[in-house]
């Protein structure tokens, strides 16, 4: 494609060179730039791709996309200054892979938490009724059946472009998205267009990034600022900022809700470490998820799809069929008895949305030990919040090692200790080596009691000092139990 064509949708400042020459891809890594290449120089949260401009060049660019112009203006490539590369690039490679959005239905999902299990939910669901899907989630990324592993909650905008691209010249009606704050807030959706966001829920997270709660929830809005009146915008009222996140929206606005009346209103019925019964506009379903967050989860997953033109009916059916997400309330049982439950729970509000799960199934009739930690180089203000959630609902506590990433794991346990006074501290154990809290927590469990094991979920690996070891929660518990 011409250089002229991919910057059409930009403000250009500046044009030093030939703008028609043909541009065979376009990069925002100078490692990976290569002969007909477009580089674009960002200005990211740890380097400035503007020193990079040379090597990009070294390694075959043959135009730069930049607000600064470099020193040496070389006559064989292309340079373009703009005000904003960030907030550019985005646009720059929607034109480039041909408008991907223009030719099939994305659906975005943000909030704290729920967005994995909404938007792989609506993925599954939309699979079953005989569509071509793509999905982008923390998890794994889907071009129909064709995985592809997931760095990023959210991609960078070219990788982002690239796969909604394939998703689009593959025949994919629908495409569901989670849409993480720091891709708001990064442009990273830039140039996209929506046919619908869903809001689930917001709590402190990601303020290591944000640094205040004001600016996470405004990164959050903005995603519901920008739909276009074509779009749905659906929002949970059980969350006090539901309403706030639509009010200056200009898509058709429509709300679900467990407590409230509105256009997709639900209630819990039954409920058991085997799924629940729920009501939702007034017709029961029979699901195989576990908690009032599923609950809400799931009355999501329903609106949108009677939103995206499916009957009421036919939603339900298919409700009653999935399964839960990897890593999302993972129910293992063991032949003494108990039960272990793997979760991603890695916010104040997540713990307690799952302890209270667990609480509400197993109306006292057995303990409850809570396995949990912290990630490194994160939000260290929510690490005495976690210690303290965790205990207020658990019989017991093993606090252990996360993600430590470049932190020592006993300097975040410290964290997350501090947060607790002396009587909080009889009932917690502290053990670094987290296969050996499980294994601690399992040896403590009795009959009828349950174990949370959470912070990682789906993940299959541990973070330490930049490398990545292999570590999956589940398979140490299967381990545990097979060994019992």
């Amino acid at each position: 494609m011409k250089l002229a064509e991919i910057i059409k949708n930009v403000t250009v400042n500046e044009i030093i060179g030939d703008a028609e020459r043909e541009i065979m891809d376009i990069q925002i890594d100078s490692r990976l730039s290569k002969p007909g290449s477009l580089f674009v120089a960002i200005k990211g949260t740890q380097t400035d791709g503007h020193a990079y401009i040379q090597k990009a060049i070294e390694n075959g660019a043959c135009a730069i996309v930049c607000e600064q112009l470099p020193e040496e203006i070389r006559q064989d490539v292309t340079y373009i200054r703009l005000t904003d590369t960030e907030g550019a690039v985005g646009k720059l490679a929607t034109v480039f892979y041909g408008d991907p959005t223009s030719k099939l239905d994305l659906i975005g999902v943000t909030g704290t938490n729920g967005k994995t299990t909404i938007a792989t939910l609506l993925y599954k669901m939309f699979r079953r009724f005989g569509y071509k899907v793509g999905l982008l989630s923390t998890v794994c990324n889907y071009i129909d059946d064709e995985a592809i592993p997931a760095d990023h909650t959210t991609p960078d905008p070219i990788t982002l472009n690239r796969l909604l691209g394939r998703m689009a010249d593959e025949g994919c009606k629908y495409a569901f998205m989670e849409v993480s704050s720091h891709a708001i807030a990064q442009h990273r959706i830039a140039g996209l267009r929506f046919a619908g966001g869903i809001f689930t829920n917001i709590t402190r997270d990601h303020l290591d990034y944000h640094k205040t709660f004001e600016n996470y929830l405004k990164a959050k809005k903005a995603f519901f600022d920008n739909l276009p009146k074509t779009a749905f915008a659906l929002t949970n009222l059980d969350d006090k900022n539901g309403k706030v996140m639509v009010q200056n929206t200009k898509a058709r606005i429509a709300a679900y809700s467990l407590r409230t009346l509105c256009d997709f209103k639900g209630k819990v019925l039954e409920d058991g470490f085997d799924g629940m019964l729920l009501d939702i506009n007034n017709r029961e379903v029979n699901v195989q998820f576990i908690g009032r967050f599923n609950a809400s989860n799931l009355l999501a997953v329903y609106g949108a799809a009677c939103l995206l033109g499916k009957q009421p009916e036919d939603v339900l059916l298919a409700l009653s069929t999935l399964r839960p997400v990897a890593g999302r309330f993972d129910a293992l049982r063991s032949r003494k008895g108990y039960t272990a439950i793997v979760d991603y729970a890695h916010t104040p509000d997540a713990l307690v949305n799952v302890l209270n799960a667990i609480h509400e199934v197993l109306r006292g009739q057995g303990r409850v030990i809570t396995v949990v930690g912290a990630g490194g180089n994160r939000d260290k203000g929510k690490r005495p919040l976690m210690a303290q959630e965790a205990v207020k609902q658990s019989d017991k506590v093993v606090i252990t090692s996360d993600n430590p990433r470049f932190e020592e794991p006993q300097d975040i346990m410290n964290d997350m200790l501090a947060g607790l006074d002396k009587d909080d501290m009889k009932h917690v154990l502290s053990i670094v080596d987290r296969k050996e809290a499980i294994r601690t927590a399992c040896m403590l469990a009795q009959p009828q009691d349950v174990i949370l094991i959470a912070g990682k979920g789906h993940e299959n690996y541990q973070e330490i000092k930049g490398v990545k070891h292999h570590f999956d929660d589940k398979e140490i518990v299967n381990e545990i139990f097979a060994n019992e």
